[in-house]
């Protein structure tokens, strides 16, 4: 039963973890490139567009798709930062359980 009650402490001890991590990814902040830095794009959290910072130069009236597309850019550069930061967050919080697969439970990273 010792063993039991242990095995019970450790995962509410994850369990905790994992929340705090959630937690912490919430406020978690990326930023992406695109254009040499022409164009940056902000994210928070679970991927939420906080800015766009657009250079004057490509203000410029028929180039629309090219900004379109640096905006897009900028924005997949941005995103692939905040997963990997979020990933490092969860690998951190599953400890050795991470990359586990444990049936019935979610793989942990």
């Amino acid at each position: 039963m010792k063993d039991l009650t242990q095995l019970m402490q450790q995962a509410q001890a994850m369990q905790q973890k994992l929340q705090d991590a959630q937690a912490r990814m919430a406020e978690t902040t990326a930023e992406g490139t695109s254009g040499g830095g022409l164009v940056t794009v902000s994210l928070k959290g679970p991927g939420d567009v906080t800015r766009v910072q657009i250079d004057d130069s490509l203000m410029v009236a028929g180039e629309q798709d090219i900004l379109a597309d640096l905006i897009v850019a900028a924005h997949a550069d941005a995103k692939r930062k905040l997963d990997e930061a979020n990933s490092v967050l969860m690998r951190e919080a599953a400890g050795p359980m991470a990359g586990m697969n444990i049936p019935g439970m979610p793989k942990l990273f």
